[in-house]
């Protein structure tokens, strides 16, 4: 299960980026969040079960969404001529703030479901307690991360590959022009 979503997500980012390099630098971020919820739930004294897994899959998710704003905004500055560090260290800078209050709110979303009582508390509480500690952890190491995995990334991209990208501008749309006699 885990597996197949990661495998949908890089396909989805490379349609997204028309490129096979650049979801690599999108889904390093993964493991930090896999990394923060195992040890949450460890911290928590809380099995690693199916609702464990659950979390999991969401957090794949929530951390790419994460390098997705740092990602395409490097992507950006690199297109309009922008060095390939200095792109990424700007678009770290840019996205630093949304980034930050995403995910804090998310965090935030998802204490209620750490402290659940009741019926089916225990589900609840394996899925809040993965997702927490998931994005704190993604959250705090991935603003620091990306932009040096674009950098590799995009660097062994035009080293193997195909060379820098080109910005995309589109050709101005010309009117048509109506061909035939009037009487």
């Amino acid at each position: 299960m885990l597996g197949l979503s990661i495998v949908v997500v890089f396909l989805f980012l490379a349609a997204l980026y028309e490129s096979w390099a650049v979801p690599f630098a999108v889904l390093l971020a993964t493991p930090f969040g896999f990394l923060g919820a195992l040890l949450a739930l460890k911290a928590g004294g809380i099995d690693f079960n199916v609702y464990g897994q659950i979390g999991l899959v969401t957090l794949v998710g929530l951390s790419a969404k994460n390098a997705i704003l740092i990602v395409e905004f490097a992507k950006l500055n690199y297109e309009k001529g922008m060095p390939i560090f200095e792109s990424a260290v700007e678009a770290a800078k840019l996205r630093l703030r949304p980034i930050l209050m995403t995910s804090f709110a998310f965090i935030l979303g998802v204490v209620p479901l750490m402290i659940a009582s009741g019926a089916g508390a225990a589900s609840k509480q394996s899925v809040g307690t993965a997702v927490f500690g998931g994005m704190i952890a993604a959250t705090l190491l991935t603003t620091l991360a990306v932009p040096a995995f674009y950098v590799l990334i995009q660097g062994l991209a035009e080293r193997f590959g195909s060379g820098p990208p080109t910005a995309r501008t589109s050709a101005p749309i010309k009117p048509a022009v109506a061909t035939g006699t009037s009487a």
